[in-house]
């Protein structure tokens, strides 16, 4: 595309001498501008997407990734339908619960609860909860009794392994005045910790029967959860899936349930890209700038090559490849400082804690340890492409007033 004339013109044109050090600033400015655009860019990209990963893998450790719930009142045959569903390609496991509210209260203090009833051989072996439980030996969460809190809920109530706390279910025996709300005495048999305040503040879970006593649920299940081999790739699995389970149930994905959270992620996540997209356009306009400025004080170099033959177009890819430089340098560098950055952020972060004495998560955010970054190499090409595309596109103006530069008028007035 660019001959050798077009490329050593345009490569001497880059490195400006002293009375074209303003010129050479703006140069400069405009590879810094891309470099750090899309360096910055890679790397919020980056942490934006390990945040929603690490958010990700915490919601599905609880929740199902589909959930079938009854329509009207319990799922009566669901044992029968959870070994249908067991069979169908990319279902892993299918749990049996009993969801309901209920109130909890311990030495004065009270507050709501998420009750999960399950059997207790599912809930040993959910990783989510069997590889966060502070304590719990074999039959322990068997019993009519046992229930398990997360460790915020035992910090705010007091409450330590062994311990009793009292339950009120909304539903409960009738009476000549109404409902009589079910109370009911439980023993902490296991204390668990996910790292988020919904679970771990806000959840507890006993055994199956237990639950279904304490809800007053006569038969059945309220929902079935359904593990996949893949949680983003939902809809052949749902629709087989919609399939078995007829009018016994409604199917709800994970992406339904958590609906607001993560499109609060994703806006987030779209208005991030917009923002610092703006520090790639401002660049290029950098790069205008100093190419118009560099037209202008090479108006009798322009003039003087023009007489010699070169055509309009030779003079317009002569700027268009100066331009298009600074932008590939500029990016190619940035993309490897985004990269290299990302990659190793538990190493910075380490040296920043060390020299600045800087605490990245304050103690009582127990959410994330660490600032989780996944580099997608989708996204970063199109962080490369867009960088080099608006290099070039910056480029057309400076260039095409260049190549309409009359030779004449420009020896004129030198």
């Amino acid at each position: 595309m660019f001959d050798k004339f077009e490329r050593t013109v345009a490569f001497r044109y880059l490195r400006a001498r002293r009375k074209e050090g303003f010129i050479s600033v703006i140069t400069t400015f405009s590879l810094l501008g891309i470099m750090l655009g899309v360096a910055t860019l890679i790397i919020v990209m980056a942490v934006m997407n390990g945040f929603r990963a690490e958010l990700v893998s915490r919601v599905l450790g609880l929740g199902g990734h589909l959930n079938v719930h009854g329509t009207e009142g319990p799922i009566t045959e669901f044992d029968a339908l959870a070994d249908s569903l067991r069979d169908i390609d990319g279902v892993v496991s299918v749990t049996p619960i009993i969801v309901g509210q209920a109130l909890v209260t311990h030495r004065g203090a009270a507050g709501s609860a998420a009750v999960r009833g399950i059997r207790p051989e599912d809930f040993t072996a959910r990783p989510s909860l069997a590889e966060n439980l502070q304590q719990l030996t074999p039959g322990d969460f068997a019993g009519a009794d046992a229930i398990a809190i997360g460790v915020d809920m035992a910090r705010r109530y007091g409450v330590t392994l062994g311990e009793s706390m009292t339950m009120i279910a909304p539903s409960g025996d009738l009476t000549a005045v109404g409902a009589s709300p079910e109370m009911r005495s439980f023993r902490v048999a296991a204390i668990f910790e996910v790292g988020m305040d919904k679970y771990d503040g806000g959840y507890v879970y006993m055994p199956l029967e237990a639950a279904r006593a304490f809800l007053q649920i006569e038969e059945g299940v309220t929902s079935l959860e359904i593990f996949l081999a893949d949680p983003y790739e939902l809809d052949a699995v749902a629709e087989a899936i919609a399939g078995a389970i007829g009018d016994q149930g409604r199917l709800q994905s994970w992406q339904e349930e958590d609906a607001t959270l993560f499109g609060a992620l994703q806006v987030e996540r779209t208005v991030m890209f917009l923002i610092l997209t703006l520090i790639i356009i401002v660049a290029a306009f950098n790069i205008i700038s100093g190419l118009v400025m560099l037209v202008k004080d090479k108006g009798r170099d322009i003039a003087i090559l023009r007489t010699m033959g070169a055509t309009r177009a030779t003079v317009m890819r002569v700027f268009i490849l100066t331009g298009a430089s600074i932008g590939t340098v500029g990016t190619l560098i940035g993309l490897g400082l985004g990269v290299g950055f990302a990659d190793n952020i538990p190493r910075i972060r380490d040296w920043v804690q060390t020299t600045f004495g800087i605490t990245e998560f304050p103690p009582e955010i127990q959410f994330w340890t660490q600032v989780p970054a996944i580099v997608d190499w989708t996204e970063v090409f199109v962080v490369v492409a867009l960088a080099i595309g608006l290099s070039f596109a910056a480029t057309l103006y400076p260039s095409w007033r260049a190549a309409r530069l009359d030779p004449v008028e420009a020896l004129r007035y030198e």
